[in-house]
């Protein structure tokens, strides 16, 4: 196994090349579906206030707020805080540069949603305290919806660690992952170059079963869970690409 990187290697991850390299990635009738199933899921009305955290760039953060909802967003790179600003102009979204563990505690929103696989970003101290954030933020009745895919019945289950090589535009990655079994935790190492640009990065997810998430969020208000496989509705298995999450406060 090669160096192992910190455990808060997400504070100085997130700079121009590989958010730039994202925004490229993720196709925009997958924002659309993904915000489609979180208000059909949490029958969100009309002018929601909702939080999105950690909101990166802002893709669910703007296309809420193009709905008419108020929204939210909070995320620690100040590169991509900067960026979704700038495409915020004339929307109805405050956006913050803070720590996902930062968000407001006074059960103001009617909804959270936590996409985009960020919520293996912290050990399971941290995500202690996520949860308990996420609790304070959410108004008693209001929901919940975690993107999750190194959940461990999504990536263990015929575990593979093959190199591949992605081009979006000029932006080329090669990506190569190992499992660290000690730590029930991925590293997933990159090699960005863009022109004569390189950026070598390491993101760490941490790998956490379906029960211990239920676990901490129904220890922090959270009920009435649910468990899809996609952003159609198909229901959760073993091996399927990604979980979502659905929840309700309690009232």
């Amino acid at each position: 196994m090669s160096g192992i990187p910190s455990s808060t290697w997400y504070v100085d991850f997130f700079t121009e090349l590989p958010n730039e390299f994202w925004r490229r990635a993720v196709p925009p009738g997958a924002t659309v579906d993904e915000i489609d199933f979180a208000e059909r899921r949490l029958g969100l009305a009309p002018r929601s206030r909702v939080l999105d955290v950690p909101c990166g760039s802002g893709r669910h953060s703007l296309e809420l707020a193009r709905r008419g909802h108020r929204v939210t967003g909070v995320d620690l790179s100040a590169e991509a805080i900067r960026h979704a600003r700038r495409a915020a102009v004339g929307l109805d979204i405050e956006l913050v540069r803070a720590d996902m563990r930062e968000i407001p505690r006074d059960n103001e929103f009617d909804a959270v949603v936590c996409l985009g696989n960020s919520f293996g970003y912290l050990e399971l101290d941290g995500l202690r305290e996520f949860a308990v954030a996420l609790g304070g933020a959410v108004r008693p009745g209001g929901g919940l919806v975690v993107d999750f895919a190194s959940a461990a019945e999504s990536i263990l289950p015929g575990y593979l660690a093959e190199p591949r090589t992605i081009r979006t535009g000029d932006i080329t990655v090669l990506a190569t992952s190992e499992y660290d079994v000690a730590g029930s935790r991925t590293f997933s190492h990159y090699r960005f170059t863009r022109g004569e640009e390189e950026a070598e990065l390491t993101a760490i997810h941490h790998v956490y079963t379906v029960a211990q998430i239920i676990d901490l969020l129904s220890g922090n208000g959270f009920t009435d869970f649910e468990l899809f496989g996609g952003t159609g509705g198909e229901p959760y298995g073993i091996g399927s690409r990604r979980l979502l999450l659905t929840a309700h406060r309690m009232s």
